[in-house]
């Protein structure tokens, strides 16, 4: 009894303002009638009171079941990139739907939730709409649930269904085109040479091997040959992995600015285009955001930009010691290939901390961002203070470049590649 209650309290609950009008009108003629003591009068309430009460009945009565499918496409895009939702239902019931409106509910970083109304459909039949949407700020974002209202033809009751799942689209930062650099720096030493393992150890036969049919003639190797008594050629060089860390700056007062055009969006922007630009050269990338240990990304696996993007689309602001908890584990794991730092306002000590790793053998580029120029009404030029900070981080060996709030990513990374010294490809071979 008590669940048959609960319904048509909630079906009741779904008059719409027509509907509670003709209630109204229903009872006052009716009150009228007993007063006056007209028949007539008393026919009209009686109608005007049925006629909401059999809409909600009607609503209650009817069982819809409905099946969803929904698809985005693509399920990773970047902010300012439009996706694209397409929805699927089916009848799954024998009879026919009334005229359904419906709402794709989504947050408000993706805009005004879409709504659509949905014909009549027959059992079995299946109905798709389309929608497009565009993110200003990245993340990851629920899609859904979608609800259906469902209608009586006189608009006296309207019904809210909603079905239980939902999906994820993930927004990531937005990427820029980036010119390559040469390779002079990017070689790690997981992986040296074939060659170079044979001059280090002076035994010939290391980097040799018997002739086989095909083999270039150029590549036989003598003295082998001689000593073995057979035609023996010089193996392949195998190249060695090239790697690339990339390092953020991720302190909350290291930045300035809000929202999407704040210094911090900034540069996790350029952290994901510097990331994405040398997964797709086949670098092995290493991304360091804090203390939490980071792994080189499989240079040959097709996922390594999506997994990277996917990190760095849900990245906060963060501890004051977040640098200087990712400076630790940069100096306890070493480096290998180019190390590219994104940072913010910089004290002595992580400008020092910087400068004694350059020093150490392992440079890179630094890529300085002058914070107050995303301060509201702030535009000064660089102190003194600053000025010797970059001196530091130079003094390092790092190519240092500024970034500034009207300048893009790329502008940024061309500044960077013409300035920045190669290092010998044998540093930091293992």
């Amino acid at each position: 009894m008590r669940p048959a209650i609960a319904r048509a309290r909630a079906a009741l609950s779904g008059l719409t303002t027509r509907g509670r009008s003709f209630l109204s009108a229903g009872v006052a003629s009716g009150i009228c009638a007993v007063v006056l003591g007209r028949q007539d009068l008393l026919r009209i309430a009686v109608l005007l009171l049925v006629l909401p009460l059999a809409c909600v009945y009607m609503l209650t009565r009817a069982h819809y079941r409905i099946g969803l499918t929904r698809t985005t496409t693509p399920p990773r895009v970047s902010v300012g990139a439009p996706m694209r939702i397409r929805l699927e239902l089916q009848n799954l019931a024998s009879m026919k739907t009334r005229v359904l409106l419906a709402e794709d509910r989504v947050p408000p970083a993706l805009g005004a939730p879409p709504r659509f109304v949905l014909d009549r459909m027959p059992g079995g039949q299946r109905a798709a709409v389309t929608y497009s949407l565009t993110a200003a700020v990245r993340g990851r974002y629920p899609i859904g649930p979608l609800r259906l209202r469902v209608t009586d033809p006189f608009g006296m009751c309207e019904l809210t269904r909603s079905f239980t799942g939902n999906d994820h689209v993930v927004v990531v930062p937005r990427l820029y085109p980036l010119v390559p650099l040469t390779a002079g720096g990017t070689w790690g030493g997981a992986g040296d040479s074939l060659a170079r393992a044979a001059a280090v150890s002076g035994e010939d036969d290391i980097a040799t091997r018997e002739y086989r049919e095909g083999d270039d003639l150029r590549r036989v190797h003598w003295r082998s040959t001689a000593k073995r008594g057979e035609l023996m050629v010089r193996r392949e060089e195998q190249p060695r992995q090239m790697r690339a860390t990339v390092l953020l700056d991720t302190r909350a007062r290291a930045h300035r600015g809000d929202g999407p055009g704040s210094s911090f969006e900034w540069a996790v922007s350029a952290a994901a285009s510097i990331a994405v630009h040398f997964a797709e050269e086949k670098h092995g990338i290493r991304l360091l955001l804090d203390g939490s240990p980071a792994g080189w990304s499989n240079p040959h696996s097709g996922e390594a930009s999506g997994e990277l993007l996917e990190r760095l689309a849900t990245v906060q602001a963060g501890e004051d010691d977040a640098l200087d908890d990712a400076l630790a584990v940069l100096h306890r794991a070493g480096s290998d290939g180019l190390v590219i730092a994104v940072l913010g306002d910089l004290d002595e000590s992580a400008a020092l901390k910087l400068g004694e790793f350059g020093l150490a053998g392992r440079a890179g580029i630094a890529i300085l961002l002058n914070t107050p120029e995303w301060s509201a009404g702030s535009v000064r030029g660089p102190q003194e203070s600053r000025r010797r900070l970059i001196g530091m981080l130079r003094g390092g060996g790092w190519a240092v470049v500024e970034a500034h709030p009207q300048q893009t990513v790329s502008d940024v990374w061309n500044s960077a590649a013409g300035n920045v010294v190669q290092a010998d490809p044998a540093v930091g071979a293992g």
